[in-house]
């Protein structure tokens, strides 16, 4: 089946996998990327790491898109033409289409404060936001907002030499994901790092390089950076008529109600996820990819796992917070002392939700069981403390088990790059981009490195057998679940997680 020329409104991180995820698959008709910024797709939940120099702007740069993928830059889409399936570029550029989708991704929602002129803060949302935050003057900074990447610019900005302060409105950091304690904890762990944290505060005027909050104080902000939400940008979809709410809203398929037109990433509306996530658009172009040559996917949504990258704090976040159903079983604990904190929801001694802070060893164990599917032992706290074996290891894991979730990778194409001769994380990532996106597989990816040296790969010989095992085979779908409007019948996949894939970049 071919799906005809595809062309997407869109070249960020979504655009970029649903080109390669559809290759993959099979299309051999035309793709074309049509993206307003000037440069190719680079990897965004890395902006932060640009603030202070951790990694050059270069370095954030997405594979290469399959050969005989057309990308325009510089372009933004002003117009559709659905009786003609054609899309009008601002430089001219009139393009055909057979299937369209949108991957226009989301803008920064930008709080007003009076005083602040145009151009007198930024938002980081783009690589020149970056770049050009990261060449300001080093001096007082102050960034707006209390989510993860607020956190993150905060840190990023200390590492670089500022005096920060982070002011939120919200009672206590991440307070969309941890509970009062977990953010406390964390607000003390940025003020370690010398962050002046205020939170229950407003900013209600800006004049000459100065940040006033509604208690009256007044910060110094040489530099002023706002992260304070993301809006669907959902302008284009409007003017051709086609459904919006706060996104554009998708089916199970991800139609919108035009057959011919598609949306993936932050500008859709799907019930399953969440703007602002990674891996919610990278499912989504899977799913879509699938669909268009010749598997129907019903995308049923993904699981949500919010990582901070910040050095020297290990929190992660799964599911999507807030307080727990009824009938779950809630294990919790607290040691304020060494800055850690744990908060698991399970059903089923299965994990739904969890909030991990200082906890790297159980991070991990905690991630690989919900990714899998499978109960928590039976010694919940001493789980969590590491005080008793947790989880599978990395050389238990399936085959097709996704290890790096940024890039795709799994456990198959890691042992096959071990076979080919890669001996450590450097020559692993070199050879499948693995640990290239967020980091956090880097830990299993250096325990499979250890599992599987070099030139012996993953046959029946490479694990001695006694620590050979199989994990259960992960749950699928409930019972009986209803198919979504407009899906055919046989459209099914797992819902919370990347299709199953094997020996696959």
């Amino acid at each position: 089946m071919s799906a005809g020329e595809v062309l997407v409104v869109g070249a960020g991180p979504a655009a970029q996998r649903f080109a390669e995820r559809l290759r993959h698959h099979g299309h051999r008709g035309g793709v074309t990327l049509l993206g307003a910024e000037p440069q190719a797709p680079y990897q965004r939940a890395l902006l932060s790491c640009v603030l202070d120099g951790t990694l050059p702007a270069p370095a954030l740069a997405l594979p290469a898109l399959p050969a005989g993928t057309r990308l325009h830059t510089g372009v933004t889409v002003t117009r559709i033409d659905r009786a003609r399936r054609l899309v009008y570029g601002d430089d001219g550029s009139v393009h055909p289409y057979d299937v369209l989708v949108l991957a226009t991704g989301s803008r920064a929602a930008v709080p007003r404060i009076p005083g602040l002129p145009a151009g007198g803060a930024a938002a980081l949302r783009t690589l020149a936001d970056a770049r050009r935050c990261a060449a300001g003057p080093r001096g007082a900074a102050v960034v707006v907002g209390g989510g993860p990447l607020a956190v993150e610019s905060a840190a990023a900005l200390r590492r670089a030499g500022h005096e920060t302060a982070l002011v939120h409105r919200g009672p206590h950091l991440l307070d969309r994901h941890l509970d009062a304690a977990g953010g406390a904890l964390l607000t003390r762990s940025l003020e370690d790092l010398g962050i002046e944290v205020h939170t229950g505060r407003t900013a209600v005027a800006y004049c000459a390089g100065k940040l006033t909050l509604d208690d009256g104080r007044v910060l110094a902000a040489d530099t002023l950076l706002l992260c304070t939400g993301v809006v669907p940008e959902t302008g284009l979809a409007r003017r051709a008529g086609l459904t919006v709410r706060t996104g554009v809203v998708v089916d199970g398929l991800l139609r919108t109600d035009d057959p011919h037109i598609h949306a993936i990433g932050d500008c859709a509306e799907h019930p399953g996820d969440t703007a602002g996530h990674l891996e919610p658009a990278w499912a989504q172009a899977e799913s879509l990819a699938r669909t268009l040559t010749g598997t129907p996917v019903r995308h049923l949504g993904t699981r949500r796992i919010t990582r901070l990258r910040v050095p020297g704090i290990d929190l992660v976040v799964l599911g999507r917070g807030g307080p727990a159903p009824e009938g779950a079983e809630v294990v919790a604990f607290s040691d304020p002392a060494r800055r850690r904190h744990a908060r698991l929801t399970l059903h089923g001694g299965r994990i739904t939700g969890a909030v991990l802070l200082g906890l790297p060893r159980a991070i991990a164990a905690v991630s690989r069981l919900h990714e899998l599917d499978l109960p928590v032992p039976a010694g919940r706290l001493e789980f969590l403390l590491g005080i008793a074996p947790a989880a599978p290891g990395a050389d238990a894991l399936p085959d097709e088990a996704v290890v790096c979730r940024c890039n795709n990778v799994t456990r198959h194409t890691i042992t096959e790059a071990c076979r080919s001769g890669a001996a450590d994380v450097a020559q692993v990532a070199a050879a499948t981009r693995a640990t290239t996106g967020c980091g956090g597989c880097t830990d299993a990816v250096r325990a499979l490195c250890r599992a599987l040296p070099a030139g012996r790969g993953a046959g029946p010989d490479a694990t001695p057998k006694d620590q050979r095992t199989a994990p259960p085979t992960p749950a699928g779908p409930a019972a009986g679940q209803d198919h979504g409007p407009g899906d055919p019948a046989g459209a099914t996949d797992e819902p919370g997680r990347a299709p199953r894939r094997s020996g696959e970049r």
